[in-house]
C-alpha cells in the first residue's frame, strides 16, 4: 500500500469545474462581469474590484513563459521519481498567470517570452488530468 499523495490539488465545489474542464482538455480562467479582468486562481469574487459577478470562460491555452526553473533535487514523494522538471510560471493571453511545468523541452531551449501552449497530463492513479504546457511546434 503506498503513502497519501502530496502532489495532488484538493478539489473543492468552487475549483470542480476548473478540473473538470482539464479532464475534457480545456483550459477555464474566472473573468469578472464589472471590470472586465480575468483571473486565476478561481475563486468567487474578483481580486481586482471585489465582485462576486465572475464567471468561468474557456481561455486559448496559449501564453508567453514568464520564468522557469529547473528542478533537480526534490526529496518529497512523488516529486523525487520525477526530477529533473520544469516548473514554470506562464503569462496567459488572457492576462492571468499560472503555475504549470513545461513538458518536452529542455531547460536550454526555454527563454523568456516565448511562445507556449497548453497540453493535458492524466494522471492514471489519481484520476486526474494536469494542464502543463509545451513549446509549439
Amino acid at each position: 500500500m503506498s503513502g497519501p499523495r502530496f502532489d495532488l490539488p484538493t478539489i473543492e465545489e468552487e475549483t470542480a469545474p476548473w478540473w473538470e474542464a482539464a479532464r475534457k482538455g480545456e483550459l477555464l480562467i474566472r473573468r469578472c462581469g464589472d471590470c472586465g479582468k480575468a483571473h486565476l486562481y478561481p475563486r468567487p469574487f474578483c481580486p481586482a474590484c471585489w465582485s462576486e459577478n465572475v464567471t468561468w470562460e474557456r481561455a486559448a491555452g496559449t501564453g508567453t513563459l514568464y520564468t522557469w526553473s529547473e528542478v533537480r533535487s526534490n526529496d518529497l514523494p512523488p516529486f523525487k521519481s520525477r526530477v529533473p522538471y520544469l516548473a514554470a510560471i506562464v503569462d496567459l493571453d488572457e492576462g492571468p498567470r499560472l503555475e504549470t511545468t513545461i513538458v518536452d523541452a529542455a531547460e536550454a531551449d526555454l527563454t523568456i517570452g516565448m511562445r507556449v501552449t497548453v497540453d493535458f497530463q492524466h494522471d492514471d492513479e489519481a484520476d486526474l488530468t494536469i494542464p502543463v504546457f509545451r513549446i509549439p511546434g
